[in-house]
């Protein structure tokens, strides 16, 4: 029922913006006929005015993944660079919550583990909202930034990395198959502010994969139920993702190609010093406009990278 709705949400949507150009259309030959220049003037501005819409739309078309309408699940991880790499996927985080705010999409922090100085070490965000996994697939992979760091001392420049992975949210239980006894669960007090916020009780939850070894917390919702739920959630998508990779791998195998599906591959640089500049070096689309970039203004490079896919799969 939902990939119903969808569907006759988008035929609306084309159906409707097809009959506003047609009505627009009309009437700039109605003006033109009656030498109506205000009236044409007006219809020129409105049907101007469709052309972004149009070209969003014909954008959407691209995502036509089994997966891309759905929800993400975006993870952050600090990697090499110490204290600077924890406030390097603080930033990150923010960039991708603006993002979302950006496009009205709803985001729930399920996970964060703080760094010992500034920064976390990992965060996982759900983001919600129209071809969420579709548009983010794109951030997945190494993020490497350049800067005068804060916490050097002699404010020297350094280099930091972080890893982002973004998997599809699982729709249904009956998805993936998880068998229990191939889970091991640990419940712990979550972890926060003093005061009245300390949690007495033992609701934080730690979901560990045996076969594979993926460990999933969650530790923001009231009760254990609650957290153990989100938890679940995460790791079937996780494991849906290696069962995708699996897939590719499969794929590229038959085409006689070599794809590296760890996602480890370093994707987009961030140089702050001694200039400014965002380059992603999968399609080698760069802006000075760093402050915008982490203030998530991500769409160029987002755009910019499935186009660059266009044909991949066929």
């Amino acid at each position: 029922m939902q990939q119903l709705a969808a569907a006759r949400g988008q035929v609306e949507t084309w159906r409707g913006l097809e009959r506003r150009a047609r009505d627009l259309v009309e009437l700039l030959e109605l003006a033109i006929d009656e030498g109506d220049e205000a009236t044409g003037s007006a219809a020129e501005r409105d049907l101007d005015a469709l052309e972004p819409e149009l070209e969003k739309l014909e954008f959407q078309l691209q995502l036509s993944g089994e997966y891309d309408s759905r929800p993400a699940i975006l993870a952050v991880h600090a990697g090499a660079g110490g204290t600077d790499s924890q406030d390097w996927a603080a930033m990150l985080l923010r960039m991708y919550l603006r993002w979302a705010e950006r496009h009205h999409f709803t985001t729930e922090v399920i996970d964060a583990t703080e760094g010992e100085e500034a920064g976390l070490k990992s965060a996982t965000v759900e983001i919600k909202g129209p071809y969420a996994f579709g548009y983010l697939q794109s951030e997945r992979g190494v993020h490497r930034l350049v800067r005068q760091s804060p916490f050097n001392a002699s404010n020297a420049r350094q280099t930091s990395f972080a890893k982002v992975e973004v998997v599809p949210e699982v729709e249904s239980t009956g998805e993936i198959e998880v068998n229990p006894n191939d889970l091991r669960i640990d419940y712990f007090r979550s972890s926060g502010a003093g005061g009245q916020n300390v949690q007495k009780n033992s609701t934080a939850v730690r979901l560990t994969h045996v076969p594979t070894g993926i460990v999933v917390t969650c530790q923001n919702e009231r009760s254990q139920a609650q957290n153990r739920e989100v938890a679940m959630r995460v790791l079937e998508s996780r494991l849906l993702e290696i069962e995708l990779n699996r897939q590719e791998e499969e794929k590229a195998r038959l085409k006689g190609q070599h794809v590296d599906m760890s996602f480890g591959s370093q994707i987009r640089n961030y140089v702050l010093h001694p200039y400014k500049m965002v380059k992603d070096l999968r399609t080698d689309f760069e802006t000075s406009d760093t402050t915008a970039v982490l203030d998530g203004e991500i769409d160029a490079f987002i755009e910019a990278y499935l186009k660059s896919r266009v044909g991949e799969d066929s």
